[in-house]
């Protein structure tokens, strides 16, 4: 029971990840250089927020004029309902407001709408923000956020990652416009892949290839392997590799189609010693198609089917390529060609390792080396 209390709150700590303005600058500029009037008259939804200080309130608050919003909602989850538990102390924004509660400060969400020139200075900014404490703790999960998911146009935020698939369903089942941070790995989950196959969402406009540095609680707990910066403008950081936005909002990138070489190209001059020199790409044992190591060894003529790493994904243009399947146990897209016998997954196992096992052959390709 300790060990598994100890995962948990390891687990929780590391979906306390806090997005920094810039990143989220950076890709929604995608958005407006793909179209400027994206925003224009449309009511933005940041749930899995916390609005007093979260970059992402600040982002569209900031922005709020110059992108034309008719709304912005930015909600919070209680500091009692977290798993990540961390001393909680009201700030001086909501001990002042006439509306503060020591009762609910804890164990109620808050929600913060802007859409009006409160002050009257004559434009709408983060000064005008207006808040209240939500009847639950804010969960995205409850009807109360829900029916707030189903005012919005657009909804954009870090959710958990712990919950990313969840949370995905959630806005998929509103059928909204969406903008969220998660792990690359989440490309593989089948509950995401088919709508990535199906075009109905696709990777951000940002490189994850180069990681994104997040704001984390104290005391976060770095790896041993961990040799990034720590601290950025005196906040502790961790850079996280990996790391994507998903979305179905348009942008120009995933329209840039990518400038490849020919297949004898590649067998000559390829930059990766797994492909130059050799005869031919390899193959797939289980799968008619040839195995593309890397992005940028894609042939260019080459119409065959090809399986390529996940990265791909970064640089995929629906107007060049066509996504047919993954490769996985379930054969979801009925694309193998073989399935393999337990004697024939523990002789693989015994041949590779040298001791008794079993090697699961059909948990993905299998690749049949060319000859040289």
């Amino acid at each position: 029971m300790a060990n598994t209390n100890l995962k948990e709150a390891k687990a929780a700590k590391n979906d306390e990840f806090y997005t920094q303005f810039h990143d989220i600058e950076i890709e929604m500029n995608a958005y407006l250089e793909y179209d400027p009037d994206v925003f224009r008259g449309k009511t933005v939804l940041l749930p899995c927020d916390d609005p007093e200080w979260s970059n992402f309130t600040r982002y569209f608050a900031a922005k709020f004029d110059e992108l034309g919003l008719k709304k912005l909602i930015s909600t919070s989850y209680a500091p009692d309902s977290k798993k990540y538990k961390t001393p909680y102390q009201p700030s001086l924004f909501e001990q002042e407001a006439p509306q503060f509660d020591p009762s609910k400060a804890q164990v109620k969400g808050k929600i913060f709408i802007l859409e009006r020139d409160k002050s009257g200075d004559g434009r709408i900014n983060i000064d005008d923000l207006e808040w209240k404490y939500m009847d639950g703790d804010g969960d995205f999960r409850s009807k109360e956020v829900t029916e707030l998911r189903n005012e919005a146009d657009f909804i954009i935020t870090n959710p958990p990652f712990s919950l990313f698939r969840e949370f995905l369903a959630w806005i998929m089942e509103a059928g909204k416009k969406f903008a969220v941070i998660g792990n690359m790995n989440a490309i593989t989950y089948k509950e995401v892949f088919p709508l990535i196959k199906d075009n109905k969402v696709w990777l951000g406009a940002t490189n994850f290839n180069v990681g994104m540095y997040f704001f984390v609680p104290k005391g976060f707990v770095y790896k041993d392997s961990y040799k990034f910066i720590r601290e950025m403008d005196g906040k502790a950081v961790n850079r996280v590799p990996g790391v994507c936005w998903y979305s179905n909002i348009e942008h120009g990138r995933r329209h840039e189609p990518l400038a490849l070489m020919s297949m004898a190209d590649n067998l000559r001059f390829s930059k990766h010693k797994e492909l130059k020199g050799k005869t031919a790409y390899d193959r797939y044992d289980n799968y008619d198609a040839i195995e593309v190591p890397f992005t940028d060894a894609i042939p260019s003529d080459y119409d065959g089917v090809m399986g390529v790493p996940i990265s791909f994904l970064d640089k995929y243009c629906p107007e060049q390529f066509e996504i047919l399947g993954m490769c996985e146990n379930e054969d979801l897209y009925t694309m193998k060609t073989r399935v393999y016998t337990t004697y024939e997954c523990k002789t693989a196992y015994l041949k590779k390792f040298g001791k008794v096992g079993t090697y699961d052959l059909n948990a993905s390709g299998v690749i049949i080396r060319c000859r040289y």
